[in-house]
């Protein structure tokens, strides 16, 4: 090996032993905080969607998709809907993490009993809107002026399904006819699920089904396209939205669904409560941050009734805004998330603020490395001096001959010699040396 690289090795070693003890301090500081901390989220999430073919399913398997690329597997939980979410949420016996929930679902009595005593939840935000869609049978209003439904009261005595048990849309609706004086038990009300009451409108078993749904819902897109289906307009939008301020008016334009065949045929007023994606608020920060990324992804893009970057929002929400939402909303996604894996760019993110303290930490004990390093590399010559130090004392006595204290002084200068030392302290080796050939000319003049 060449002398060069075996003296370099040599430093190395002694510059790691003597920074051993620091290093494993830092070491153990960086463990410790790295499982007090758990920077690092779980790789498997519950998220409580809605009833199959619905408009929370379809989003549901949006987000999964999203999330996969970043190796988190999103386990689609089907519910009744918003209802039902919000109280799987509140269940710590649940194992639900995240979940959509309309606005409005939570004014019931029964609604604000849970949010007593049941485990707390935050808001990423409003995700879009969700119009009350009201279709009814052509039929049904034959007998209505100009065949057509213009106000709610006229579904007196009408069959009308408004959602399985959990949708929350069923609250809504009823609130809606409260306002035109319609009571329950003035409608014969239905609470199919969404299949089963489609197939019941068509066949002619209910006479109006109403729908609580985003656009995307495939049923919604059926029912615009069925022949003797038709969509009931809230004319009144305006005074609705006054009336319920978690009530927003939208119009559906004309040809938005199908240009080619003019669906629907006119523009069309609705009024739309918001949909809101809500997290326990013990669910772990980056999957929230991960959550709002996805939402942006998904629901950033213009739609039938949002502009362009309208969603997701921070307005609209019936519960505390979760930190990494408004961390979002304020700056946008994480700075080392742009230009790093998002495990990586996680751990520096969570961890930082520890890794600051160490280091505020370690500096002043960092400050003993130099000199222990001096003092492991000094100490090889130190020891050698020992020895010379005892063969010039006994030269100073008559304890032993000098042929034996030459001896001696030969194995000495032999060790010496096989010292290796690095270069930026061979001035200690040579001294040594120097020293030892003085020695050596006092016992030749002896």
């Amino acid at each position: 090996m060449p002398r060069i690289i075996r003296y370099t090795m040599v430093s190395a070693r002694d510059l790691l032993i003597a920074a051993g003890p620091f290093v494993l301090i830092a070491l153990v500081l960086l463990v410790a905080a790295y499982f007090f901390l758990k920077p690092d989220p779980p790789r498997k999430v519950v998220l409580a969607t809605g009833p199959e073919l619905s408009d929370y399913a379809e989003f549901g398997e949006r987000y999964k998709a999203a999330l996969k690329r970043h190796h988190i597997d999103v386990v689609l939980r089907p519910t009744e809907g918003s209802s039902a979410n919000r109280i799987l949420l509140r269940n710590e016996k649940e194992n639900v993490d995240f979940g959509f929930v309309r606005g409005g679902s939570g004014e019931s009595l029964r609604a604000q009993e849970e949010a007593k005593s049941g485990v707390p939840l935050v808001a990423l935000g409003s995700l879009f809107f969700e119009p009350v869609w009201l279709f009814y049978r052509q039929e049904s209003a034959k007998n209505l002026p100009d065949a057509t439904l213009e106000r709610l009261d006229q579904l007196r005595g009408w069959r009308v399904n408004t959602g399985g048990r959990g949708s929350g849309a069923t609250n809504l609706m009823l609130k809606l006819l409260n306002a035109s004086f319609v009571e329950r038990d003035d409608l014969k009300l239905a609470r199919l699920d969404l299949s089963a009451a489609a197939l019941a409108l068509i066949e002619g078993e209910l006479d109006a089904v109403a729908i609580v749904s985003a656009p995307e819902s495939q049923i919604l897109q059926m029912f615009l396209r069925t022949p003797g289906i038709r969509l009931y307009e809230f004319v009144q939008a305006d005074a609705y939205a006054l009336r319920f301020g978690y009530l927003s008016a939208v119009m559906v334009p004309r040809g938005v669904a199908d240009l080619v065949q003019d669906v629907p045929p006119r523009d069309t007023k609705l009024i739309a409560p918001t949909a809101m994606l809500v997290a326990r608020e013990t669910t772990h920060p980056a999957l929230m941050q991960l959550f709002v990324q996805a939402a942006h992804e998904i629901h950033g893009a213009p739609g039938w009734f949002a502009r362009p970057g309208q969603f997701p929002s921070a307005q609209s929400v019936e519960f505390p805004l979760a930190g990494e939402a408004e961390r979002f909303y304020r700056n946008g996604p994480p700075l080392l998330q742009r230009y790093l894996p998002f495990w990586l760019a996680n751990l520096i993110d969570r961890m930082w603020v520890v890794l600051a303290s160490i280091i505020v930490i370690l500096i002043p004990i960092s400050r003993a490395v130099p000199p222990l390093y001096t003092f492991r590399v000094r100490s090889r010559v130190f020891r050698l001096y020992r020895q010379l130090r005892a063969i010039e004392d006994a030269l100073s006595g008559t304890a032993a001959p000098p042929s034996e204290l030459i001896e001696d002084l030969d194995k000495l200068d032999a060790k010496a010699a096989r010292i290796t030392m690095p270069l930026s302290f061979a001035d200690e080796l040579y001294n040594l040396r120097s020293h030892i050939a003085m020695v050596r000319e006092r016992l030749k003049q002896k």
